[in-house]
């Protein structure tokens, strides 16, 4: 590993202008390229911290061995020059948006005597026009056999149809009228181009103009009593309408947009593109690749940061090559069907301005780049983000359900970590809350690399609870303390040893602690305990450990900020590869012990709510209250009871009933009638988000105020 110290450029040394810079390592390789409106303040920036840098970025400055740049007059320029090193050098650190060509698309090769259609996959040619890509094949087979009955192209392969024009007779389509059968002369060249002419403007979007022309030949066919001949053009038009309505019309203006989505995690970004076409969905593309960006000032990954950069890498990738392959066809209606009047992003990238004048000399025409705000265009790039969010999900689901990667995973942490056997059971411990009130811990265990829900705990923090501030190292320790303290012990469980199995779909009970029928303890300790958290979480578990004697159980924590694994008694971290299995795994792992934490802290913070309007309720004391609770576990449920459901509550009898009708300013339901359009009342095991719990009750990530480490 190479101190980027010794290769750093002389202060001063760096120009101020726009360029492309190029990191290269020992042996001469580029392993980086990228571009600047100021190289000395972008350069530099690769010099700062390192533990401030991206894991992906640390990792390429520690591989390099020295950079150089090239100065540029415009930014433009600068992004076309980046654009053409990243094709010829292929450097390993920057992030490729490779078609893997499993695209199909289209093809009409309108470069021969008698052009074919057929289904094509691969790099695009010269004489060749392409329309796509589709997202299967067969939606290409089926589309071309229903436009063949009134675009009846040759369909062929060359040896089909020489062999066809010596036998002198045509092949099966040519006997059903879907193939205008050039190879016996039953059309000249002429007639069959002219048939592939139109057959290319209706898939280029000019379906009225051609529906419009054929039927005027219907009419006209009418007009001279010819009826066979305008039973067939009906239905030629009849063919075209349904080939239309296989592809749905998304913006009626007849726009031609590509439409992006992005959806990002710290180490990956799933990046989704419907092209639309005269309004209508022609094909769909999606990557899932590293990512290089949201690192912030202070080295904390937001995913707010990380989408311009991607949207800014994607664009000028994609395009790029677009545009390549448009032009190896010579055709300026390729090239203007590759880069669309308009390109809807979920983000406008810094250099957003020059991304729109390259893409526009790319088309020869201007180019919008903007993020919808309203309207069709906005619900479109909603769908495009979902299906991006689906695609990194069924990602991630593969990687944890491949067995290999799993043993990859658990071998990989086993060597990092030097530890003695693979850690086939993992814990991890989270804490959730709101600034100190509702304290919540989670414990989730995976075992062989999967979850174990069975296994999962909730801990309700007692030390923390109640003291109007946050204190997740105490709480780590607590929660530690609670796990091992029997661990050199057999004797049964009581409920206050632990909170019980969980399940992980069950609501919590109205005690707040979310526990089920006290079991025995875990029938095994694990082969590795992780917290959430940084150094000083990990000396807090480290700490409670040792008290206990416990020291058969290697403790770690994993930092949000860096990814970075931290060990007891180390001053710096280890840094797992940020692209291998055992980080992925560690990761997965704590992310399902913050999920698992805000949930129970949102239903303990629900219930606490609930329970403060009850304490006003007169002749309602402790037992009752539970018992109420238990049924009726929100005040939306309780405003909707009836003085019969009410009742129906062990202890509750008509005047306790009646006061808590008082109390909350409660509704006969059959006396008020719903009016249309209003919210529904929040359900039972609804996490706390109802009407009655306000602003506060909103997830972590969507403005809520709730905190996890």
């Amino acid at each position: 590993m190479v101190d980027p110290r010794t290769y750093r450029p002389a202060p001063g040394s760096i120009p101020t202008e726009p360029g492309v810079y190029r990191f290269r390592d020992e042996h001469g390789r580029v392993i980086y390229v990228g571009k600047a409106k100021n190289l000395r303040s972008r350069v530099s920036s690769y010099f700062a911290d390192l533990t401030l840098l991206h894991p992906r970025t640390r990792q390429m400055v520690t591989a390099a061995a020295g950079v150089q740049w090239t100065v540029v007059s415009t930014e433009v320029e600068a992004l076309q020059l980046e654009y053409t090193w990243i094709k010829k050098y292929d450097p390993r650190f920057n992030v490729r948006y490779r078609d893997d060509k499993t695209y199909p698309l289209l093809a009409v090769t309108v470069g021969e005597e008698f052009p074919r259609a057929f289904v094509y996959r691969g790099p695009r040619r010269a004489g060749t026009r392409y329309f796509g890509p589709y997202s299967h094949a067969w939606a290409i087979r089926d589309t071309l056999d229903t436009l063949q009955r009134v675009f009846p192209v040759r369909s062929c392969t060359a040896g089909v149809f020489r062999r066809q024009a010596q036998l002198g007779r045509p092949c099966l389509l040519g006997y059903i009228d879907k193939c205008a059968a050039p190879c016996i002369g039953r059309v000249s060249a002429d007639e069959h181009r002219e048939i592939v002419n139109e057959l290319c403007d209706f898939l280029a979007g000019k379906t009225d103009v051609i529906m419009r022309r054929i039927e005027k030949r219907m009419l006209e066919a009418s007009e001279e009593l010819d009826f066979e001949r305008a039973a067939r053009l009906r239905d030629d038009l009849g063919a075209m309408k349904r080939a239309m309505e296989k592809q749905a019309v998304v913006l009626g203006d007849g726009t031609d947009a590509d439409v992006v989505g992005v959806e990002v995690d710290e180490l990956e970004v799933s990046v989704q593109v419907f092209h639309v076409r005269s309004g209508r969905i022609r094909g769909q593309r999606g990557w899932v690749v590293e990512h290089a960006h949201g690192v912030d000032a202070g080295g904390r990954f937001d995913p707010v940061l990380a989408v311009p950069g991607v949207v800014s890498d994607y664009l000028a990738q994609f395009y790029g090559g677009e545009a390549d392959l448009a032009g190896a066809t010579e055709s300026g209606t390729d090239l203007a069907a590759a880069v669309p009047r308009e390109v809807l992003v979920p983000a406008l990238p810094e250099d957003a301005a020059e991304l729109a004048d390259w893409l526009s000399t790319l088309r020869g025409s201007r180019v919008s780049l903007r993020v919808p705000q309203r309207g069709d265009k906005r619900s479109l790039a909603e769908t495009v983000r979902r299906n991006a969010v689906e695609a990194l999900t069924q990602h991630k689901l593969r990687r944890s359900g491949d067995l290999t990667a799993r043993s990859a995973a658990l071998q990989e942490i086993q060597e990092t970590l030097e530890l003695d056997t693979a850690p086939l059971r993992i814990e991890c411990v989270d804490i959730s809350h709101t600034q100190g009130t509702d304290v919540m811990a989670s414990l989730v265990v995976f075992e062989d690399g999967l979850p174990r829900k069975s296994d999962y705990r909730l801990y309700r923090i007692r030390e923390a609870a109640g003291d109007g501030h946050s204190d997740d190292v105490a709480s780590i320790a607590e929660v530690t303390r609670r796990r091992f303290r029997r661990h050199h012990e057999e004797p049964a469980v009581t409920p206050d040893d632990t909170d019980g199995p969980v399940d992980d779909e069950a609501e919590p009970d109205a005690a707040g602690a979310g526990r089920s029928t006290p079991t025995r303890r875990f029938a095994y300790p694990p082969q590795l305990f992780v917290v959430d958290g940084g150094r000083p979480q990990v000396e807090a578990a480290a700490e409670v450990l040792s008290e206990l004697g416990v020291n058969d159980v290697p403790v770690i924590g994993i930092a949000k900020r860096l990814e970075e694994i931290w060990l007891p008694g180390e001053e710096y971290p280890v840094i797992f590869p940020r692209h291998g299995e055992g980080l992925f795994l560690l990761q997965r792992l704590r992310d399902e012990a913050h999920r698992f934490a805000i949930r129970a802290h949102r239903g303990a913070r629900s219930r606490r709510m609930t329970t403060s309007v009850l304490d006003e309720v007169p002749g309602l004391g402790p037992s009752r209250r539970a018992a109420l609770l238990e049924k009726f576990p929100t005040v939306s449920t309780l405003r909707a009871a009836s003085s019969d459901d009410l009742c129906a509550v062990p202890g509750i009898g008509p005047g306790v009933a009646a006061a808590i009708r008082a109390t909350l300013g409660s509704q006969d339901p059959a006396a008020a009638e719903p009016t249309e359009g209003a919210a529904p009342a929040d359900t039972p095991g609804s996490d706390g988000a109802g009407a009655d719990v306000g602003d506060s009750g909103r997830a972590v990530g969507d403005g809520g105020t709730s905190n996890s480490r």
